[in-house]
């Protein structure tokens, strides 16, 4: 727990919460770390969501797979962001998606319901944490927005741009480095991955963008 201690104090969801008190949160949370292999999965579609989770190391994907299982992502997430609060707040129900360790990866969860319900030591902490959450799901949601501004251009040539103009944004830099290779990124625009790199390649002789692996700047 020591070790993963400045991870969490950089955490959105203990925004405010001071140092010496985020021990005693943990343990009133209930809260529990766990190793992940490569490709092992956190979340699997289908369980009870209960749970939400907070990366500590490596890097973790939500992934949506359709009727005829074409695999989508979701959005990817890195240390210190959570996940699965959308769905462990949703009321009872199951997973519509499996959260994957994209590498070796240690998340920390916690049960829902130690965060929305009063604990009998009755910690003050419960209602930083609550707005908190709500501040999380608010800029979730702004991001969700963002992919389906993405998704829904009509060509790969479009939903590319549109991605990489919105990451030059985040980035406030014409150069950056997006967290996919070229299978995630086809499978977060929701495009085949050979019409995505004839885009990109024709995209990359106009001119119009430079790139090497994950790696792209725009020339425009």
């Amino acid at each position: 727990m020591k070790n993963n201690f400045e991870i969490l104090l950089n955490c959105p969801l203990f925004n405010g919460i001071e140092p010496e008190n985020l021990a005693h949160l943990l343990s009133c949370l209930g809260a529990k770390s766990y190793a992940y292999k490569k490709g092992e999965t956190i979340f699997a579609e289908g369980e009870p969501a209960k749970n939400l989770g907070i990366v500590l190391s490596g890097a973790v994907q939500i992934i949506r797979l359709d009727y005829y299982g074409n695999r989508s992502i979701v959005a990817g997430i890195e240390p210190p962001q959570i996940f699965g609060e959308s769905f462990a707040f949703s009321g009872p129900g199951t997973l519509p998606v499996d959260v994957i360790a994209v590498e070796d990866t240690e998340v920390m969860l916690l049960d829902a319901r130690n965060i929305t319900q009063t604990c009998c030591n009755a910690c003050s902490f419960h209602n930083s944490l609550i707005y908190n959450l709500l501040n999380v799901v608010a800029r979730k949601n702004i991001l969700f927005n963002q992919k389906i501004e993405v998704t829904s251009k009509r060509s790969t040539r479009e939903k590319l741009l549109t991605y990489l103009s919105l990451q030059a944004k985040l980035n406030n830099s014409r150069s950056f480095t997006i967290p996919y290779d070229r299978q995630e990124l086809a499978d977060y625009l929701e495009v085949d991955r050979s019409g995505l790199s004839a885009e990109i390649s024709k995209l990359r002789n106009e001119g119009i963008i430079s790139c090497k692996r994950s790696s792209f700047t725009l020339m425009f």
